[in-house]
C-alpha cells in the first residue's frame, strides 16, 4: 500500500492527486474560518451591563434625500430615549430636503440642521458632511446612520447605548436591507448579512476591521484625537470601515446583537445601482491593514478554489467519494452558520439560496473590486 502511495506522490503527471491535495488544503482553510471564526455567531451572547443614560448625538448626512427623510426621519426623532439630539447635515441638496427639514424642525425640538452651500467647482463627499455634523455634536457618543435607513424599533438608541461603557470606543451595529421580492433583493440582503457575519465574528476574535455607517457608534473625542478622516480624505468611501480599521482596538469594541438595535435601509432595485454602490465601497478596502486584507481575501479565494477542485474531481473515481464527502461536510457546517446568521440578524428567506450565493458572490465581488479601482475617480456618494 505504501509503495502504491509513494508511486502516486512521485508521479507528477497524476494531476488528480495534486488537485485532491489542493482541495484538502483549501477545505482546511475554509474550516478555519467556519469552525474558528464564523461559528462564534452561534454562541449565546452576554447582554451588556451598562444601564446609565449616556447623552447621544445621532448624525445623518443627506444629499437629495427629501423622500427618504419624509418617510424615515421621524423614526429616529421619536426614539424612546431621554437624552439625545439628531443632527442632519444637508449636503448641497437641490430637491426639497430643506423644506422637509424645516417642517420637522417645527415639530421636533431635538432636531438640528446644518447646511452645506452648493458649490459648482469644489467637490466633496460624505466625509466633509459627516465631519461638519460631528463638530456640531454636543455629546461624546456619536451614533451614525443614513438618510435612507430607519431603526427597526423605538429602542434603537437605548440598545446601542448599553454598550457605551468606559472600555469601549466603538459600537458596531447591524444595518440590513428591506425585504422585497426578487433574486437581486435576496442577494443584497444575503450579502449584507454575510458581511455582518464577518465583521462581527472577526471583532469577537480580536480583529475589528470594519463597521457600516448605516449603524455605527463611536466617541467624538476619539474622532478628534485621530484627526477623523484626514488620512483618507481624498478617498470617496471609507468614512465608516477605514475609520474603524485604523482606530479600533480589539478590546475596546462593543457588538450589538439585540434586534431592537438594528437599522433597515432601502435596497437598490437594479443590479447597476447595487454594482455602483459596491464598487464605491471596495475602493476603501485597499486602505485596510495588510494583515486584514490578507485574511479577508483568503476566505473567498479558498472558497473559490475549493468549489473549482470539487467540480473538477467529481468526474474521477474513486476521488469523487472523497470530494463528495468534503463538499457535504462543508455544506452542513456552512448551512448551520448561515442559518444562525440569518436568524441572528433577521435576514429572512435567504438560507435556501445560500449555496448559490456562496458560489457566485466571489466572482461578482471580484468584478466589482476591479471596476471600482478603474472607476474610483468617477464614483461619488450621491
Amino acid at each position: 500500500m505504501f509503495d502504491n502511495l509513494l508511486k502516486i506522490i512521485t508521479d507528477t503527471n497524476r494531476w488528480e492527486f495534486w488537485a485532491a491535495c489542493t482541495l484538502g488544503v483549501f477545505f482546511l482553510v475554509q474550516m478555519f474560518y467556519y469552525l474558528i471564526v464564523f461559528i462564534r455567531i452561534c454562541g449565546k451572547k452576554k447582554q451588556p451591563e451598562n444601564t446609565e443614560i449616556e447623552p447621544v448625538s445621532v448624525i445623518i448626512c443627506a444629499k437629495n434625500e427629501s423622500e427618504n427623510l419624509k418617510e424615515r426621519l421621524q423614526y429616529v426623532l421619536e426614539q424612546d430615549y431621554p437624552d439625545f439630539e439628531v443632527i442632519v447635515v444637508n449636503d448641497q441638496s437641490t430637491d426639497d430636503t430643506e423644506l422637509v427639514l424645516d417642517e420637522y424642525k417645527q415639530k421636533y425640538k431635538n432636531l438640528y440642521v446644518t447646511e452645506i452651500s452648493h458649490d459648482r467647482i469644489f467637490r466633496q463627499g460624505k466625509k466633509l458632511a459627516l465631519t461638519i455634523g460631528i463638530k456640531a455634536a454636543k455629546h461624546e457618543w456619536l451614533l451614525l446612520t443614513d438618510a435612507d435607513c430607519m431603526p427597526v424599533s423605538k429602542d434603537w438608541i437605548k440598545s446601542m447605548s448599553r454598550h457605551f461603557t468606559e472600555k469601549n470606543d466603538f459600537v458596531l451595529g447591524f444595518g440590513g436591507y428591506e425585504y422585497n421580492k426578487g433574486f437581486l433583493n435576496k442577494l443584497i440582503r444575503y450579502d449584507a448579512g454575510f458581511i455582518a457575519l464577518q465583521y462581527f465574528t472577526f471583532a469577537e476574535a480580536g480583529m475589528p476591521y470594519m463597521g457600516v455607517g448605516r449603524n455605527l457608534a463611536y466617541r467624538k473625542s476619539l474622532f478628534e484625537k485621530t484627526r477623523g478622516f484626514a488620512s483618507h480624505s481624498r478617498l470617496m468611501s471609507g468614512d465608516d470601515d477605514i475609520f474603524v480599521n485604523n482606530n479600533a482596538q480589539k478590546k475596546r469594541v462593543g457588538l450589538s446583537y439585540d434586534p431592537s438595535s438594528f437599522t433597515v435601509c432601502s435596497p437598490k432595485f437594479t443590479f447597476h445601482d447595487w454594482n455602483s454602490q459596491k464598487q464605491r465601497h471596495y475602493t476603501a478596502s485597499e486602505r485596510y491593514k495588510t494583515s486584514h486584507k490578507f485574511i479577508l481575501g483568503l476566505e473567498p479565494f479558498s472558497r473559490t478554489v475549493f468549489y473549482l477542485m470539487t467540480a473538477a474531481l467529481s468526474f474521477f473515481p474513486p476521488l469523487y467519494f472523497v470530494t463528495g464527502g468534503l463538499f457535504l461536510l462543508r455544506y452542513v457546517i456552512f448551512l448551520i452558520v448561515i442559518s444562525r446568521m440569518s436568524k441572528k440578524f433577521q435576514v429572512k428567506n435567504v438560507t435556501a439560496a445560500a449555496l448559490i450565493f456562496d458560489i457566485i458572490l466571489p466572482y461578482i465581488n471580484a468584478v466589482q473590486y476591479i471596476f471600482g479601482k478603474i472607476r474610483k475617480e468617477r464614483l461619488k456618494w450621491k
